[in-house]
């Protein structure tokens, strides 16, 4: 079995421009990212792709692999289908470059073994709890209703499921760890942008709107995403603590 590991850089973030080369302790964002990656054994390879040649000239000087991919793809699964032709690969799996607290062992836990490749499609993802109130009520982080194996039921902006009948809910959120076989990237690539995916923005509505599953794992992980200023500058103080610590 032959794994991938994708790291999306976009350059041009609407809330945070230029983020994936943002500077967190003395190295850019991707850097972080790309470290943790390249930790995980099954992986056989780790690629930036990239639209934009600064985010190249960074890797460049810091020795990170990178494929420069069209500036036309929507979303970051256009973007790992465009490496799924160029690099051949039972699995691909995707790690955000803005979430640069990923852990390696985190990664891990989104490759399924061999016998997932006799499945038609592997469409795989990572959540965790929230805990934060105001984590929970930021659109920016996606929520998830899945069932009790797992399988994504819906996703959205909002805190889904609504405590109606009672309060004793946990809610869960994306963790930008993805994992997919070309077949899945494939009925991705060849539908049109669903219905709720064009009203929530949220690129993985497209698989569930046409009946493929995706499969959610819950991690044990308190990785942030990086969408804002606020988030970069919060995450630059954790980071600190932690090297200061030893602990990275």
């Amino acid at each position: 079995m032959r794994a991938i590991g994708v790291i999306p850089a976009r350059y041009e973030s609407t809330r945070l421009p230029g983020k994936p080369i943002s500077d967190i302790c003395g190295k850019p964002m991707i850097w972080w990212v790309y470290q943790q990656a390249k930790k995980v054994s099954e992986l056989d390879a780790v690629y930036i792709a990239t639209d934009d040649s600064r985010i190249m000239d960074v890797c460049g000087e810091y020795g990170l692999d990178a494929i420069l991919t069209s500036k036309d793809n929507k979303t970051h699964l256009n973007r790992v289908y465009e490496v799924s032709q160029k690099i051949d690969a039972d699995l691909y799996v995707v790690i955000c470059g803005d979430e640069p607290m990923v852990d390696s062992k985190v990664i891990e836990k989104v490759i399924p073994d061999e016998s997932a490749l006799s499945e038609k499609y592997v469409a795989r993802a990572l959540m965790r709890e929230l805990t934060d109130p105001a984590e929970t009520i930021d659109p920016g982080n996606i929520k998830i209703s899945a069932a009790d194996n797992g399988d994504c039921i819906y996703l959205s902006r909002a805190p889904i499921p609504h405590p109606y009948k009672t309060v004793l809910v946990k809610y869960h959120k994306i963790v930008g760890i993805e994992c997919y076989n070309k077949a899945a990237l494939e009925i991705y690539v060849n539908h049109e942008p669903s219905k709720f995916e064009k009203i929530e923005d949220i690129a993985l509505l497209r698989f569930v709107e046409n009946r493929v599953v995706v499969n959610f794992t819950l991690a044990d992980t308190d990785t942030l995403s990086v969408d804002t200023e606020r988030d970069l500058e919060k995450v630059r103080k954790i980071m600190s603590e932690r090297i200061a610590r030893g602990e990275i």
